[in-house]
């Protein structure tokens, strides 16, 4: 759909695993985090979706987090719907199968939780302003500055990995912060320089 050129709009529910189907590991599936074919922390990183799609360059491309920050949230939907093209906006969507300690009911408070860690970045990526002479690509996150660990810790997907297998643990929640690190810094590069 995103390469046809299409003026048609999708909206990406990110909850990481395979939610449908009962919370299998799935290409979005972080690494470390414990899910269905994933026992003992999934191994490899996640997929990033919405960087794909900006690869296209004629699709508008956000990545949202209500919790987090409500007025990009608003602002990257109408963007999306007035732009005259494909556009893809993904939300960071915490579901049952994250275990989220403080249960179900503060999933907001858990969406700002991870994109103050790091764990979830937020950005948009609007062709019309590159056709403007402006820098596409607009990282509306603020460098992390909460713990990355004590976030991880807040959820059973990934605490039940450390009462499991406490070495492979820290080892992929370590590979987990490092690859977090890195796409935040690819993103401020991007929207440093056009």
């Amino acid at each position: 759909m995103l390469a046809s050129g299409e003026d048609v709009n999708l909206f990406v529910m990110d909850t990481e695993v395979y939610s449908n189907t009962g919370g299998q590991s799935s290409k979005s599936t972080p690494t470390g985090a414990v899910a269905k074919f994933a026992y003992d922390g999934k191994n490899t990183r996640k997929k990033d979706l919405g960087l794909m799609a900006v690869t296209y360059g004629n699709v508008y491309v956000a990545q949202i987090a209500m919790g987090a920050d409500l007025n990009q949230t608003i602002k990257a939907i109408v963007d999306a719907e007035s732009y005259p093209g494909p556009s893809l906006v993904i939300a960071y969507c915490p579901c049952i199968s994250h275990g989220i300690k403080t249960g179900m009911a503060s999933s907001l408070h858990e969406e700002k939780k991870a994109v103050d860690a790091g764990y979830w970045h937020l950005f948009r990526y609007d062709p019309r302003r590159g056709e403007a002479g402006e820098n596409p690509f607009m990282l509306d996150s603020k460098e992390p500055f909460a713990s990355y660990q004590d976030f991880l810790n807040g959820e059973i997907r990934y605490s039940q990995l450390k009462n499991t297998f406490p070495d492979k643990a820290d080892t992929l929640f370590e590979m987990a912060e490092k690859q977090a690190q890195t796409r935040y810094k690819t993103y401020k590069r991007m929207s440093e320089n056009p």
